[in-house]
């Protein structure tokens, strides 16, 4: 039975997901709860139905379905305006739908709830400009974003316990930051600082991952990187990534989504929807 965000289901997320992935909600398998607090017995960790958003008359999106399984990677792509932004904001709170079902997990409705309880449930979201405190080190940057009080006077009450340490310790090792961690953040290269707010985002310990466009402005060297980190966290975390680089959706994607005037135009492999005559009609090209 669903029910209605309340205070019982914003618990701090355990991740335990299951491997299932799939492309609609009767495909998923039989999953398991993700984490304490979230439901994904139907191993669908996010359901969008026939979600439509206006704006002044214009549709950003319209009538949309989109459902991802617990421990998918899937990547979303196509023209610009085609409502990828509006589809994140919808996700995490930012926007409303004015119409449709949200849902996360089975039991946290997205439609009644604020973007920090969102956030606190366990969405996370990268923005396509890396957003880090660059006057302070790395390190300090994992130690804020750690899941504790963020209040001034816990923070300057706080001292690390062992295993927050250890917690930073891991994350800089998946993102490569070992020998960087007392380097203030603004002298890190732009494909670091996309780096380390992944690394922020992970502290969080959230269960899906919001990725805009992460490998813009990055080196060969740094988008491959990218590529095997979420290769390596897709499983433990599902992941959507929104991007127009389609060597890089190829090198991570099992599965693509094709977005046109607000609507899903097209899903499966990414050979699947090269071939598909709309999708290179409006998008591709040949």
């Amino acid at each position: 039975m669903r029910v209605t965000a309340t205070d019982q289901f914003m618990l701090e997320p355990i991740i335990e997901p299951n491997r299932d992935q799939g492309t609609s909600r009767d495909a998923i398998g039989l999953g398991q709860a993700a984490g304490k607090g979230l439901n994904t017995r139907h191993g669908t960790i996010l359901t969008l139905e026939d979600i439509s958003v206006s704006f002044d008359g214009f549709k950003a999106l319209n009538d949309l379905n989109l459902y991802i399984g617990v421990g998918e990677l899937r990547c979303i792509i196509g023209p610009n305006g085609a409502g990828k932004t509006t589809l994140m904001d919808v996700i995490t709170g930012k926007t409303r739908p004015s119409h449709g079902k949200a849902w996360f997990g089975e039991t946290l409705d997205l439609t009644r709830m604020s973007e920090v309880q969102i956030a606190q449930a366990g969405i996370g979201r990268k923005f396509q400009k890396p957003t880090v405190f660059e006057a302070l080190s790395v390190f300090e940057n994992l130690e804020l974003a750690q899941k504790t009080d963020k209040s001034v006077w816990a923070s300057l009450r706080a001292r690390l316990s062992g295993e927050q340490k250890d917690r930073i310790e891991e994350v800089l090792d998946t993102i490569r930051l070992t020998t960087s961690v007392q380097r203030p953040a603004g002298l890190l290269s732009h494909g670091q600082k996309q780096f380390l707010e992944i690394g922020m985002l992970l502290m969080q310990d959230p269960q899906l991952l919001l990725l805009d466009e992460p490998v813009a402005g990055m080196t060969d060297a740094e988008t491959e990187f990218t590529a095997e980190l979420f290769k390596r966290l897709a499983g433990k975390h599902s992941l959507m990534v929104v991007e127009h680089d389609m060597g890089f959706v190829g090198s991570i994607a099992d599965h693509v989504t094709v977005l046109h005037q607000g609507s899903v135009l097209a899903e499966g492999s990414l050979e699947q929807v090269q071939e598909n005559e709309r999708v290179i009609e409006v998008y591709l090209g040949r």
